[in-house]
């Protein structure tokens, strides 16, 4: 044994290792005051940063879970190595000699075990480089330049070639003075009656790296037709690659995904070559899985998803498995802050292909095209319900009322509730009734497909039960989240406080509207009434009147409603704000009822249906032009 660290060095490379360089490699910090940085805590899962590095310190400390200690602890908890590891690693960053207490330095059979596996790595990687352009490697060159990829570019990403034959890599790494036992543990070796030979021959190797740049795996892929081997052939698990937390390209891509705030996940690794090569520097791909939980953790920490932006950008084939990928991918939408976002290109290539055929601006077009993953989501889910009978509509409907209920952004969800409303063929509240069960009972989403059937029925008797309990308690109270409970509030504050300030015009336009919230149309209902009695004036009688013409139920509202805060200093002001509000109603009133004429528009056969067809796009022009009166002010 080589003995103890000396306690001076640990102390120098401790002092001399930059705590807010090494962390980086793992979190987006930020500042957080003078000499102070935070960002999302690696060691729990959390949407606010309560992660604090102070580099003047040398030290960690997270709010949150209490993690806290130094540049060494950090490493060993993130990288999972033993005390002298972690300092055998640090030291050599720095390239700082070190010296023990028993023994006058240390061997390469006495180096750490993860360094070992790193240095074999390397070694390995180089190996396949130097074999890429031979010419045995002639496939390989083939393949590579039949999409695209230049030696240049191939350098750039590390591509090599795993000659062909048994023991090409084992010879040559047994020259390096690794032993069996440490190239058993790196993954590039299988064990067979007669010893260890090579896992990869005759194969593209792509190094798979960590996120500070360290090969710690390989992918690759065959070339030839006699390789009875999956298309695709990873590193197994080892202490080194963990696929589950692993995204190729993460090394390449880490600063500009911190800088941008983005991350764009295509499928495989000449995705993420063509990608970067066209100038998306922050695409990144998984390693034979599926994106999941393990890279979420690795994602929101380099995003700093903590509420305040970032997007995640999902890219799929527009076969089958791609949009089986996708909706895999939308069930983990929930875990992210940020905004997920899908982008498949119209004739379904991918971004390899994309830039082979299209060129360069074809892939950023196709990262710019970006869509919402839910109405990715959406759109994929209702090809599996039949539209054209009343029973697949519903259970369409049930099939996306989850997701519509999971759209993050509040004021998209009721102009999605609307459009899939016109897609269905079903009323706007038959759909909000079946979101907002979904959101009171997120556990429905998740059925198994095998039930499909029964979900049908089970939907049909929940809408039923939805509508008799909101029959039974008709006057709920509004949810001042939602921007249309705000408006209406809003419009019928004005009009029980300042009534007068209504022209003939805007009462009648009033007299029209139905509002979303019972509450809210029990206000309105007397309002309506007591105009109808009295001259609407300010003031108690007023208020009386339309009190006693309201449902009791209301009455509280009504009370609340006299004494709400106008944000009006003068008149002007006054006058002013009671006319845009109250046409954002009208104007609301009326894209709600052009809404329904489009749904209903969309399920006419122009040619058979002709003039009904006709009718209902001369309504919608009448409501257009009667919107746009309003909005000048003509009305």
């Amino acid at each position: 044994m080589a003995g103890l660290i000396r306690r001076e060095d640990i102390d120098e490379v401790r002092s001399r290792t930059d705590i807010r360089e090494i962390v980086e490699g793992y979190v987006t910090l930020k500042s957080a005051g003078i000499g102070s940085f935070k960002g999302l805590c690696p060691f729990h899962d959390e949407r606010s940063p309560s992660f604090h590095v102070r580099p003047q310190m040398g030290t960690y400390h997270c709010f949150g879970c209490g993690e806290s200690g130094d540049v060494i602890s950090f490493v060993m908890q993130m990288d999972h190595t033993s005390f002298t590891e972690t300092v055998e690693k640090l030291a050599a960053r720095i390239s700082y000699e070190l010296h023990y207490e028993q023994g006058s330095g240390i061997s390469k059979e006495e180096v750490g075990r993860r360094q070992r596996l790193l240095d074999a790595h390397k070694v390995a990687a180089e190996f396949f480089q130097k074999n890429l352009y031979t010419p045995a490697a002639q496939e390989a060159q083939k393949f590579l330049g039949g999409r695209g990829f230049d030696p240049r570019s191939t350098q750039q990403f590390g591509v090599g070639y795993a000659p062909r034959g048994w023991d090409n890599l084992l010879k040559y790494m047994r020259a390096k003075g690794f032993t069996e036992e440490e190239l058993e543990a790196t993954g590039m070796f299988s064990r067979g009656n007669r010893g260890l030979y090579d896992r990869f021959r005759g194969r593209l190797m792509w190094p798979i790296r960590g996120i500070a740049g360290e090969t710690i795996g390989f992918g690759a892929r065959k070339l030839f037709e006699d390789d009875q081997g999956p298309k695709y052939l990873n590193t197994p698990e080892t202490q080194l690659y963990k696929k589950s937390q692993v995204l190729y390209g993460l090394d390449l891509a880490k600063r500009n995904i911190a800088k941008k705030r983005q991350i764009v996940v295509v499928e495989g690794y000449t995705d993420v070559m063509a990608a970067h090569l066209a100038g998306v520097d922050t695409a990144v791909a998984t390693c034979g899985t599926a994106f999941g939980s393990g890279h979420i953790k690795v994602v929101r920490r380099l995003i700093s998803d903590d509420g305040t932006g970032g997007e995640i950008i999902f890219t799929f084939d527009g076969d089958a498995a791609g949009q089986k990928a996708a909706l895999s991918a939308f069930q983990d939408d929930q875990k992210f802050v940020a905004q997920t976002f899908v982008a498949v290109a119209k004739d379904g290539m991918d971004p390899c292909d994309l830039r082979l055929n299209r060129g360069d601006g074809a892939v950023r077009s196709l990262i710019a095209s970006r869509r919402p993953l839910f109405e990715f989501a959406l759109k994929a889910t209702l090809k599996n319900y039949d539209m054209n009978t009343l029973e697949g509509r519903i259970r369409g409907m049930r099939a996306v009322a989850p997701i519509l209920a999971g759209i993050k952004d509040r004021t998209l969800r009721p102009a999605y509730i609307r459009e899939v409303s016109g897609w269905l063929g079903i009323e706007t509240d038959e759909v909000l009734r079946a979101v907002n069960y979904a959101q009171e009972n997120p556990q429905q989403s998740h059925r198994d497909k095998a039930k499909a059937e029964q979900e049908a029925k089970d939907a049909v008797e929940r809408a039923e039960q939805a509508r008799a309990e909101q029959e039974a308690n008709p006057f709920e109270i509004p949810d001042m989240r939602d921007p249309v409970a705000r408006m209406e509030r809003e419009a019928l504050e004005v009009v029980v406080q300042v009534p007068h300030y209504l022209s003939n015009a805007q009462w009648q336009e009033l007299a029209k509207v139905q509002y979303r919230y019972r509450m809210h149309s029990g206000i309105a209902e007397g309002i309506i009434g007591a105009a109808a009695e009295v001259v609407p004036a300010p003031g108690t009688h007023w208020v009386n009147s339309v009190r006693s013409q309201a449902p009791e139920p209301v009455h509280a509202l009504l009370a609340e409603l006299t004494v709400s805060p106008i944000p009006a200093r003068t008149e002007e002001q006054l006058a002013r704000y009671v006319h845009d509000i109250l046409n954002r109603l009208f104007e609301q009133q009326i894209n709600r009822q052009k809404s329904n004429l489009l749904m209903n528009l969309q399920r006419l056969d122009p040619t058979a249906d002709a003039e009904e067809f006709q009718d209902i796009q001369r309504s919608l022009l009448e409501l257009e032009l009667r919107r746009r009166s309003i909005m000048e002010g003509q009305d």
